[in-house]
């Protein structure tokens, strides 16, 4: 236990800073369990909370700042290159956008607390428009938050994460064993999570050319445009004859539409 801790203690800040930091830029890596040890060493070993707190928070703020930047850039351009990497692929955007629409810049607040959320909410505002400053508020804000959630709760609870660290020190090497498996299998199941969305969108998916065929043939399909309000805004085009319908309101209004014609759905 004794030279594990002495370790972390040595190189902690820095480990804290790069894994804040991959983390935020969108690598799978969990940096709250991070935190919280180096909570619970604030209170056992004397390392200071404050300057865990302001590594923690500086490192975030630079990553979204990096997202944010790209976002003002390269506009909704950038969401598109999020979700082809993202290992959520199916909540990536939509999600965002819905919170982001309804609680505009405070969002950034409660952002890294909702997975995906953490990662496209810096870019989605810089593609909006938002200032410099505004972001940086609310980001700092919201990074202070987070960060501080893990490290009070490491503070609050340091004796049993005490008794999780003896565990782990009892074990040697196998302890880092233990957790690469664990990161491994979360990342197996998210990347298969990943792979049955996309399956399962190729299977329902129809392509601009096939589209253009039912109409040409008469078979008038109906078409949705079911993107969200800043969606539109950033992309105003719009297919001949599609009808604006908020995915909100489907359930609604899904006796409006007629059961003899093709349905399709033009989203983000």
């Amino acid at each position: 236990m004794e030279q594990l801790t002495e370790a972390v203690i040595r190189y902690g800040l820095p480990l804290i800073f790069g894994i804040v930091l991959l983390e935020q830029i969108g690598l799978p890596i969990p940096a709250i369990p991070v935190l919280i040890v180096a909570g619970a060493l604030a209170v056992d070993r004397g390392l200071s909370a404050p300057v865990i707190l302001g590594i923690a928070v500086l490192a975030s703020v630079i990553a979204d700042f990096l997202w944010f930047w790209l976002g003002r850039r390269l506009g909704r351009r950038v969401l598109a290159l999020l979700c082809k990497i993202s290992l959520s692929p199916d909540s990536c955007v939509r999600q965002t956008e819905s919170l982001f629409e309804r609680y505009g810049m405070p969002s950034l607040l409660f952002a890294k607390f909702i997975p995906g959320f953490s990662t496209v909410a810096p870019p989605l505002a810089g593609a909006v428009g938002a200032t410099i400053l505004s972001f940086l508020i609310y980001d700092t804000g919201g990074a202070l938050l987070w960060a501080g959630a893990g490290v009070g709760g490491g503070m609050i609870f340091h004796s049993a994460i005490d008794r999780v660290l003896e565990f782990l020190t009892s074990i040697g090497s196998r302890a880092i064993v233990v957790l690469a498996v664990a990161l491994a299998v979360f990342i197996a199941a998210k990347w298969w999570q990943r792979r049955r969305f996309y399956k399962m969108l190729r299977t329902a998916r129809i392509t601009p050319p096939e589209l253009w065929s039912l109409i040409q043939e008469g078979k008038n399909p109906v078409v949705l445009d079911v993107r969200t309000s800043s969606a539109r805004a950033g992309d105003p085009r719009r297919l001949p004859g599609a009808s604006v319908l908020s995915t909100t309101e489907l359930d609604a209004r899904l006796a409006e539409l007629p059961r003899d014609r093709e349905i399709i759905l033009y989203c983000t």
